[in-house]
């Protein structure tokens, strides 16, 4: 009888000592689950602030800059590609924060908008260009066949996840 007691003494002792174990394991995996949250939030700040600063400084360069018209147009609208990529990154994160999963469609998006400006910045360098070396000439035609390498790329991924889910259009990393 008293060997029971002890028994039922050190279980009660040893369930307490894995419950606090646990509490505080919990209440560990809570506090970076909230600093994960802070750092995001931030992240999403960080870049709309960013797309914004770049939105005024490209409407400024763009305006203040009419002697050099051909080229500022395209300067901005280089600079409005950059903005629109920035929101499409906070708006997915913010997506993220809003449901735990990472959609993966608009980050082949983001990419195809990327691609599609590197392709007409390496376009605009040709046309706009006066005098350029062969190596720059050269170098300028590799980019604009990588930009459009990227999108075909990711084109072809766009349409493999159309196929792949034909009814929801939206395929979901899990973290």
């Amino acid at each position: 009888m008293a060997s029971d007691a002890l028994g039922e003494l050190q279980y009660a002792f040893m369930s307490d000592s894995s419950d606090d174990n646990n509490r505080q394991a919990v209440s560990v995996d809570v506090g970076i689950r909230w600093l994960i949250v802070v750092i995001e939030y931030a992240i999403v700040a960080s870049l709309l602030l960013v797309a914004g600063i770049v939105l005024v400084r490209t409407l400024i360069d763009f305006l203040t800059n009419w002697g050099n018209f051909p080229q500022s147009v395209v300067a901005a609208i280089d600079g409005i590609l950059v903005v629109i990529i920035l929101l499409d990154i906070a708006h997915t994160v913010s997506g993220h924060l809003r449901a735990s999963v990472f959609p993966v469609r608009p980050f082949l998006v983001i990419g195809i908008l990327a691609g599609i400006r590197d392709i007409l910045s390496a376009s605009a360098h040709l046309t706009l260009s006066v005098g350029l070396s062969p190596r720059d000439f050269n170098n300028t035609l590799i980019s604009l066949g990588v930009g459009v390498g990227v999108v075909v790329f990711l084109l072809l991924g766009l349409l493999v996840l159309r196929l792949s889910s034909p009814n929801d259009n939206t395929v979901y990393l899990r973290i």
